[in-house]
């Protein structure tokens, strides 16, 4: 359901499919196929991300590592966000959540960055609800972002943050990321 924002409201502990193989391995494989690496960046996941993709067997041969910027000013110092942005919007936002996917895309020398950000909650943080959380995808063809607002208890938000991403990065592997201002499937979407 769309909230007033413009974002799509998802049920953070929503039941997925069963499937033969986890987002995180498809995401590896597609990765692979096209010998490109990745690099993770993570505040309100907090290393849930890699986690994740480290349990596939055999994901070092994508997986350069990650850094986790849980604090506002380390999304400046070591993903080399913009501290002005930072200063103006706080770091829930999806041009902070694009360029942290950009910054550890080039920190780390990964083909592909990935990024979270966002409110896991219970409390509000810059004046943004629990539950709102922005990530994105920076590939060598362009940086995709995604907003969306996620119901659920604080893990329940973190999880449901860590599946969204995956999404994002297997669509954007793919080349299945709408064209700018497109909403995606799962909330706001914009691409630069």
């Amino acid at each position: 359901m769309a909230d007033g924002a413009g974002t799509t409201r998802t049920p953070a502990g929503g039941a997925g499919g069963a499937a033969d193989r986890s987002p995180a391995a498809s995401l590896l494989d597609a990765l692979g196929t096209r010998g490109w690496t990745l690099a993770v960046a993570e505040s309100l996941t907090g290393g849930l991300v890699c986690a994740t993709l480290v349990e596939v067997p055999g994901a070092s041969a994508v997986l350069r590592g990650g850094v986790v910027a849980y604090a506002t000013d380390l999304k400046g110092t070591l993903l080399d966000v913009d501290r002005t942005l930072l200063a103006e919007r706080g770091a829930v936002d999806p041009d902070v959540a694009a360029a942290m996917a950009t910054g550890v895309r080039a920190r780390l020398g990964a083909d592909v960055g990935l990024a979270t950000t966002g409110v896991a909650g219970p409390t509000p943080q810059d004046g943004h609800p629990p539950g709102t959380v922005h990530v994105a995808v920076a590939t060598p063809d362009a940086v995709a972002v995604r907003s969306v607002h996620l119901d659920g208890d604080r893990p329940a938000v973190r999880a449901a943050a860590v599946r969204t991403v995956l999404a994002l990065a297997a669509d954007a592997v793919a080349g299945r990321v709408p064209a700018p201002g497109t909403p995606g499937p799962s909330g706001s979407l914009h691409s630069t």
